[in-house]
């Protein structure tokens, strides 16, 4: 980072910790809030936009190759006129990381010229053409476009370090996409009686990034599709030179018909188990059972606090409903052959000792079972356990998907138009991670890069558009160059340019 612009940053931080210093010391007599006159003016000169950060993120896609890969593989429209294939895709891709919530919201910033000079366009699509994009796309279109994704990842693995490549974590799961539309093509009931879409995510946990959605219709199982897509996934990671795959996923996954043929790809995989009365029984027959002890994921360098009072399990006590308190939990393990298997694997049992109650009487206690089933004789029991419930952090990425990019919805009214859609918009979250992934880490502040760079990598979408994205610029066009003059300061700056650095480089 220049050295002038070091200081610029510094300065104005300095200067607001200085602000809040000095309001502290305010006597108090009056609210703080006391704007009262005030005005508003039209620049007749000068352009702005609130959205800063959409340049950053354009040069990294433009860096990466991601634009050329999207026109070499994808080819939906006869002609360009003038609008090529990654131009609507990017399009819709970025109304997510500038906050819109639907296809309308294009019309906003296809109306701003401020933002069309910051991308270096003429225009943009309008809302109209982005949906009828969105429905010139065929399976095969869908999954060039994912592919085009997934090799752009692949150029960003390689600027991570060695120990990046020690394991790479992939999850399954599918999700719900309820609609109150009654001709989208395609939709059906769920069990749950909710009409809509049922897709299905497959995602690097690693690093939080959606690798293939697939779309389908709202009553089918959550697993189908699941071993070819975690096929695909294998092979993109054996690709990027991950020495070690598990493949994780809750019951529904745990598709006992594939298990040798991961295991002879040298494949591991933890999956949970129904606990079904054969298997019931095997763990009433284990010899041996040892206290599980769950231990946090990170240590808290704060002072132990008093724990406060469960609200809720008072007004429980009260109002004497049924109960369920954990008392204790215990693990053990057995040999199990699955029908459809040739060979035996190793079933990881959890008993949990419950207790009913009613108000303040204990009624009885019970040992419920849970079981995990794996391939991988290495770990512990205690370690198959965590990566078990590691795996529940895939929830909170479809969370990101469906409420912070808004990419799991159907806007459009065809299976597959939709299944594009999600595809599209799910790239403003991959940007997101291809953005911390490539923050430069230099040997010197080490411990402070890494925690910056985690940091972004796991924070909400939300947050990260708030710092990264939603930057006050003005605009200056000039012969060669597009200038960013940011007009204020927030703490991710020193991030911020840091990134720009290295994309420039």
């Amino acid at each position: 980072m220049k050295r002038k612009i070091r200081h610029i940053i510094e300065s104005r931080k300095r200067k607001i910790e200085r602000r809040l210093e000095k309001a502290l010391k305010q006597n108090g007599q009056q609210p703080t809030l006391t704007a009262g006159n005030i005005v508003y003016e039209l620049a007749e000169r000068n352009n702005a936009i609130n959205v800063g950060g959409i340049g950053l993120a354009h040069l990294l896609v433009k860096q990466s190759g991601l634009i050329r890969k999207i026109d070499e593989k994808v080819e939906v429209l006869k002609c360009h006129m003038p609008y090529h294939e990654s131009d609507h895709v990017l399009n819709i891709a970025y109304n997510s990381l500038v906050g819109g919530t639907t296809l309308d919201d294009i019309e906003l910033r296809r109306n701003d010229s401020a933002y069309l000079d910051a991308i270096g366009a003429e225009s943009i699509p309008d809302p109209t053409t982005a949906g009828d994009f969105c429905r010139r796309f065929q399976e095969k279109d869908i999954l060039a476009l994912m592919n085009a994704y997934n090799e752009t990842r692949l150029s960003v693995w390689q600027l991570q370090p060695p120990e990046f490549f020690d394991k790479a974590r992939i999850d399954a799961d599918g999700t719900m996409v309820g609609t109150l539309g009654e001709c989208k093509q395609g939709m059906d009931i769920s069990y749950h009686g909710i009409w809509g879409y049922h897709p299905l995510l497959i995602s690097l946990a690693n690093t939080g990034e959606p690798l293939f959605i697939v779309n389908r219709s709202g009553n089918r199982p959550s697993h189908e599709q699941a071993p070819e897509y975690f096929d695909r996934a294998i092979e993109l990671c054996r690709k990027a030179g991950f020495k070690e795959v598990l493949l994780r996923g809750d019951t529904d996954f745990s598709l006992t018909k594939h298990f040798d043929h991961w295991d002879d790809l040298g494949v591991k995989f933890v999956f949970g188990l129904d606990a079904k009365k054969n298997m019931v029984s095997l763990a009433d027959e284990v010899d041996e059972y040892r206290e599980l002890v769950r231990r946090a994921e990170r240590e808290l360098k704060t002072q132990p606090r008093q724990k406060p009072e469960n609200v809720k399990e008072k007004i429980v006590c009260e109002r004497e409903y049924l109960n369920l308190k954990l008392l204790g939990e215990a693990v053990g393990e057995f040999e199990y052959r699955p029908i459809k298997c040739e060979r035996s694997y190793r079933v990881v049992v959890v008993a949990k000792n419950i207790s009913k109650m009613k108000g303040e009487q204990v009624l009885f206690d019970e040992i419920r079972f849970f079981f995990y089933i794996t391939n991988d004789r290495r770990m512990s029991c205690e370690e198959v356990v965590r990566e078990a419930a590691t795996r529940c952090n895939q929830e909170n990425l479809i969370e990101q998907l469906k409420n912070g990019v808004h990419a799991l919805h159907a806007p459009v009214n065809t299976l597959n138009s939709n299944w594009a859609y999600m595809v599209m918009s799910s790239l403003a979250w991959s940007i997101k991670a291809w953005m911390a992934l490539t923050l430069p880490m230099h040997s010197r502040w080490k411990e402070k890069h890494e925690k910056e760079r985690n940091q972004l990598l796991r924070m909400e979408f939300r947050k990260f558009c708030n710092a990264i994205i939603q930057v006050p610029c003005q605009i200056v066009k000039t012969g060669r160059r597009i200038i960013y003059r940011i007009l204020s300061w927030n703490p991710w700056q020193q991030v911020f340019f840091r990134l720009w650095y290295a994309l420039k480089a």
